[in-house]
């Protein structure tokens, strides 16, 4: 994105009145515990790892904060 990133989008999400309220994940080509914990801080509530398969999009609908891979 030109002017932030996921992890700048998602903390000023969180910060709306109703951001707790929205469903965020991050999908991304990065898996390390660094980057799923950075996704953590800013408010994501799963971190996936391409390539996905269907069933861990669906599952992170479905339930909160998990460590769906």
């Amino acid at each position: 994105m030109p002017n932030m990133d996921g992890f700048e989008v998602a903390r000023r999400l969180r910060e709306l009145p109703t951001g707790q309220e929205v469903k965020l994940i991050a999908l991304t080509g990065w898996g390390q515990a660094e980057d799923r914990r950075r996704s953590m801080e800013a408010g994501f509530d799963h971190h996936l790892v391409k390539p996905v398969e269907i069933k861990c999009i669906a599952s992170s609908l479905v339930y909160s904060r998990c460590n769906v891979t």
